[in-house]
């Protein structure tokens, strides 16, 4: 394919990722009013969070393993569909939980966005030439992430939120239409499809309880008590049960025969960090500036502009570079140990930080997802059988899916059981700040007493300061969670074995799998295609290619 053609199919797949992505981040400043609109606590903000992102790490290997049996293009859209139909109906929610039933289902479509997008640019784009155009995606990324929370708080504060919840729509007619006209890929050949239906109950189930047990324990029951026996017991049977069905499967949900590659087990274990501190820190910092710093919604969105900018400037950066010079380590490595940094400092905030300060911090952050997020999956798709590829992608993006979502929950819960301990402690200086309040005390106490997030932008002053300084407390211990996780990232991509990155599509790669097993008129020597090297399985191909019939076409 030209440059032009490229650019023209890639265009559908960057206009469907910009409306997941922007009907995410609209809503992000917004969660706070969202939830005190709807009488929510803390735990109802974690839950609206993770039940999207339970949906996206459970159906992201279902809609991978999909892309390896039928057509890609048709599952594209369809997850374009159910993401914003799910989004648009979020935008009528009553209550906390009908709101969270919604972003439940917004997840599945984004689970097939997550890992389809991944599995169509490995269809017309080799790993080695795929930097240059990450960095389109890191464009779009940032724009989203940086437009989407300052639209939101625009939305908010002219229109109210649920606004939020249709802006996304005419932009997905938009994208169905694109990736209809300009997205032709080869049609995946035809076979039985047998879909691991038991394999997919058991992956819910255990995810599901280990995240419910998390959201839970220390607050509606005891960390050591009979409800944690039995959700940490059924997440284990569900785990063992769904590894012996994968090993039993005909098309298993998740082949595990994927883990015997290095390279493969090494990127989950990284992309679980990533994924904690790219969820964690668009959920926190968000919380941060409006509840630590008294920020509206759209002050919180350009407040979080520099971890943005991180993020951009290091995935184009990162691409362009590794597309020129072919080397991806050393960037993996700086971008872990800028997620350490960057997790670390953000730990460090208070109320009253520098605000310079925090900005640096959240461009580290920034910084370390956009150097490995995206080059994580390209590592993995470079060492993949091209007829894994699907799972292969969608494997990388469901662990890293599961670990922000554990992580986001576990987040969640030491952020709920920080506040209610700071609040206790600082139960004198709440009541003096209160009771300096005359003929509004009554009012105040009975907004900290009802449990709902408050808004802090509307406090007065004396009361405000003290009701910051704890949740920026809370928030500040919440990001030191990740800091373990990004460590562990950091160890896993040292050890990644330094491979070169192919110049084969996916579709070059089968090309090349069929000419071999087809015996077809090579070289002496070339019998062994498939079992070669990248570099040596390019320069295959290439021989296969023009040993045969000029008249001859596929």
């Amino acid at each position: 394919m030209t440059h032009r053609q490229v650019l023209e199919a890639l265009s559908g797949l960057i206009l469907g990722m910009f409306v997941s992505m922007l009907a995410s981040t609209v809503v992000s400043t917004s969660l706070p009013v969202i939830i005190h609109d709807l009488d929510g606590d803390q735990a109802a903000f974690t839950w609206v969070i993770t039940a999207t992102l339970l949906t996206t790490a459970i159906s992201t290997p279902i809609w991978g393993k999909l892309a390896d049996l039928t057509n890609r293009k048709v599952l594209y859209q369809l997850s374009i569909v159910i993401f914003v139909l799910a989004t648009a109906a979020a935008g009528f929610s009553q209550d906390p939980g009908m709101l969270i039933a919604f972003r439940a289902v917004q997840g599945i479509g984004a689970g097939g966005l997550a890992a389809l997008s991944q599995v169509l640019m490995a269809d017309i784009i080799s790993p080695r030439e795929r930097g240059r155009y990450m960095g389109l995606f890191g464009a779009v990324m940032a724009l989203a992430t940086v437009g989407g929370p300052l639209l939101g708080g625009l939305i908010t504060d002219a229109w109210g939120w649920r606004w939020n919840f249709f802006v996304a729509l005419p932009v997905a007619v938009a994208a169905l239409i694109i990736v209809q006209k300009t997205l032709h890929i080869s049609p995946i050949a035809r076979r039985k499809v047998s879909i691991d239906y038991l394999g997919i109950v058991l992956l819910s189930i255990a995810a599901g309880l280990l995240l419910i047990w998390i959201s839970l324990a220390g607050d509606s029951f005891e960390w050591w008590s009979t409800e944690t026996i039995l959700m940490v017991g059924g997440a284990i049977v569900a785990t063992a049960l769904f590894i012996i069905v994968e090993l039993r499967s005909k098309e298993p949900l998740v082949p595990l025969s994927l883990f015997r590659n290095r390279t493969f087990t090494l990127s989950v274990i990284a992309s679980i960090a990533t994924g904690i501190a790219m969820f964690g820190a668009s959920v926190f910092l968000s919380q941060y500036m409006q509840l630590a710093r008294g920020a509206s919604p759209t002050e919180a969105g350009l407040m979080t502009i520099p971890m943005i900018a991180g993020l951009l400037v290091a995935s184009m950066g990162v691409g362009a570079l590794i597309t020129r010079y072919g080397h991806w380590k050393p960037y993996l490595i700086v971008g872990a140990l800028s997620l350490i940094a960057g997790s670390y400092l953000l730990s460090t905030i208070h109320y009253d930080t520098n605000f310079v300060l925090v900005s640096v911090y959240m461009f580290l952050l920034g910084a370390g997802v956009g150097m490995t997020m995206q080059n994580l999956v390209l590592v993995v798709q470079n060492t993949a059988k091209p007829t894994e590829i699907g799972v292969a992608s969608s494997g990388v993006a469901f662990f890293r899916s599961l670990g922000g979502t554990v992580g986001v929950s576990i987040m969640g819960a030491a952020l709920a059981s920080a506040v209610t301990g700071l609040f206790t402690d600082r139960k004198d200086a709440l009541a003096t700040a209160i009771m300096s309040l005359g003929d509004k005390a009554q009012h105040w106490m009975e907004v900290l007493q009802s449990g709902t997030l408050p808004r802090v932008s509307e406090m007065p002053e004396v009361l405000r300061v003290v009701v910051e300084d704890i949740y920026a407390q809370g928030i500040a211990q919440s990001f030191l969670i990740a800091v373990p996780f990004a460590v562990i990232s950091l160890i896993a991509i040292v050890f990644l074995p330094n491979k070169p990155l192919t110049r084969m599509t996916t579709s070059q790669r089968l090309e090349a799998g069929e000419a071999d097993l087809a015996t077809v008129s090579v070289p002496q020597g070339m019998q062994t295609l498939v079992e070669t090297s990248d570099d040596e399985t390019d320069a295959a191909a290439s021989a296969t290619r023009s040993a045969k019939p000029e008249d001859e076409s596929r």
